[in-house]
């Protein structure tokens, strides 16, 4: 049997995600539950249905098309979000089999299946596709998510593909893996996009509900062996921008042979409406960093010659 991946998106011509044009493959399953989460959808390693409410026209279609004949709140299938209203709405995401009945009968598009099974030749011939693009600018394969390293036998495996097919590559990872993990995943890859979301221990637990302290000792042995390490650090003023925490974070960049640069990536709400489409709770409310606030945080690594920019 063909080993396969559940993906939420294979995203074209990006630009954010490593140097040059680059097919950015996200991942479905993470383990950190950040406050902030940019891509809410690609947490839970299951398919989901998204729901776009404000193009629901309340018509009924989903409930009727729904084959699931358990009864949630006095409808006769299990239909998560709209039409309202339904009493338990985690009761409804709880008996959803995710089957896409319900996406296929909305007439205006308020539904969206997110995730599909891949196996690593579909997604190399997805990938390929591009390759006159990689070629001229210097791009390649980016594996996101969630985190990638949560489906690691995949992962393997499609970066020796593209490895053999002669394909660079790049993994985004928030470096939460067994170290053996994270060290074959070095040895099988180009470049390493290392998330680090806040030094202090206390606010990382609090923020994103684990432990940093593997994490960082994953990075501290990786930027001793991997030859292209690129921090990417998201600032969330009030949470990680403290001007110590950003020293603290420069001096250990800098420490670092295999760190080649740090992208800080301002804080944006785009997850929060996200969140909402997957029936996940709301997240906080954070503030987007000012351009001030941008250029303040950027001055610590200046100041040790590490080299730095806002945007990934």
């Amino acid at each position: 049997m063909a080993l396969t991946g559940w993906i939420s998106n294979v995203q074209r011509f990006s630009v954010h995600d490593g140097p040059g044009i680059r097919t950015t493959v996200f991942l479905k399953g993470c383990p950190l539950r950040c406050a902030w989460c940019h891509n809410p959808e690609t947490i839970s390693p299951r398919p989901e249905i998204l729901l776009v409410e404000r193009r629901c026209i309340r018509c009924g279609a989903c409930v009727t098309a729904c084959p699931n004949e358990r009864p949630v709140g006095g409808f006769p299938g299990a239909i998560p979000g709209l039409p309202a209203p339904l009493p338990d709405d985690a009761s409804a995401r709880e008996a959803c089999e995710v089957c896409g009945a319900c996406v296929t009968a909305c007439p205006v598009a308020a539904r969206e299946r997110v995730g599909r099974e891949l196996t690593v030749a579909a997604l190399l011939a997805e990938a390929r596709a591009d390759e006159v693009f990689f070629a001229a600018s210097g791009g390649g394969v980016t594996f996101s998510g969630g985190e990638p390293l949560a489906q690691f036998a995949f992962l393997r495996a499609a970066l020796a593909a593209c490895r053999e097919a002669g394909l660079r590559t790049a993994v985004d990872t928030c470096g939460f893996a067994p170290r053996e993990q994270v060290a074959e995943m070095a040895a099988g890859t180009d470049l390493v996009l290392y998330d680090v979301k806040c030094l202090d221990p206390e606010r990382h637990r609090a923020y994103c509900g684990v432990s940093n302290e593997g994490i960082l000792d994953n990075l501290r042995w990786l930027g001793r062996h991997h030859e292209a390490v690129w921090l990417r650090v998201p600032v969330i003023p009030g949470v990680n921008d403290a001007p110590a925490e950003l020293r603290a974070l420069a001096e250990l960049a800098a420490s670092l042979p295999g760190v080649r640069q740090v992208n800080l990536l301002p804080y944006h709400a785009t997850g929060a409406a996200k969140a909402a489409r997957v029936g996940r709770p709301p997240s906080p409310r954070f503030t987007p960093p000012s351009p001030a606030q941008l250029r303040a945080a950027l001055k610590p690594f200046q100041a040790l010659g590490v080299p730095a920019r806002v945007g990934g």
